[in-house]
């Protein structure tokens, strides 16, 4: 596949899943760092004296994730009930080869800096919990997908994981009172919650409770509208209007002593 076409980015599941890593340098040791994320098993083959010190860490800390087998990559054998293979090997030549394997028993594979036998690609991750973002160059730019990770990360202020949380409870709940899939009911429930959070900030939607998510669902879906969060939780306004009351304060003591200094610049003349 070309390096410029187009990609379905997705995120995949790997619940119950079994992933093949091989090789045991730094670039094995970052597939192990984004594997362990989620709850795949992993094998891992690669000769002891072919590992690096993060690769060493990992396969003594997570004796119950990672299978390790001191040894190279044998054949076809080794595909056996695994779901995903990841190689990174210095030996392009083998790569391939392994590749092949893969692609001839159906399983799909990622090698290493060599995009055009991929399957699929790894990009610059952020993470918050539930919130997940990836910055793929498409194989192009691993370097470059770095540095617009912390761009965006920049504009991220940590509420939004928790936020995302809140609103999936509150989902659920809301699905407990007004259940099925699809028609009238569905689309109901789909435009409230965009209201909802189109409405309510990422901090405000961060601190919901269960208390205050009763109080939505009997304030506001039941009667087909989206409370403001003050509706909802009077801390929420107090702290809205002693912010509100701070900055006219802080103008008014600013003016205050720029008229005074004039005044005095005014005598002195």
């Amino acid at each position: 596949m070309a390096a410029h076409s187009p990609s379905l980015l997705i995120a995949w599941q790997l619940n119950n899943k079994n992933v093949l890593i091989v090789g045991g340098g730094e670039i094995a040791s970052q597939r192990i760092d984004s594997i362990l994320s989620t709850p795949a098993s992993i094998t891992l083959v690669a000769p002891l004296d072919g590992l690096s010190i993060r690769t060493t860490e990992h396969i003594v800390s997570h004796p119950d994730r990672i299978t390790y087998h001191n040894r190279l990559f044998s054949g076809p054998d080794e595909l056996e009930n695994i779901d995903m293979v990841l190689t990174a090997l210095d030996d392009s030549d083998r790569t391939r080869e392994i590749v092949n394997m893969c692609r001839a028993a159906r399983i799909p594979v990622n090698a290493a800096d060599i995009p055009d036998l991929c399957d699929f690609y790894f990009g610059a991750q952020i993470r918050d919990g539930p919130l997940q973002i990836m910055i793929s160059t498409n194989g192009n730019g691993p370097r470059l997908a770095s540095l617009i990770k912390s761009k965006v990360q920049k504009n991220l202020n940590g509420t939004e994981g928790k936020a995302i949380l809140k609103v999936g409870t509150l989902r659920s709940m809301l699905k407990g009172r007004a259940p099925g899939v699809g028609g009238d009911v569905g689309r109901r429930r789909m435009k409230w919650m965009a209201e909802l959070c189109n409405t309510w900030e990422m901090e405000e939607l961060a601190l919901l409770d269960e208390g205050m998510m009763v109080k939505l669902l009997d304030q506001g879906w039941e009667k087909d509208c989206v409370p403001t969060p003050e509706e909802i939780d009077r801390s929420l306004k107090r702290q809205g209007q002693s912010q509100q009351i701070l900055i006219p304060s802080i103008i008014g003591i600013v003016s205050g002593a720029l008229f005074v200094t004039c005044l005095v610049v005014a005598r002195r003349r």
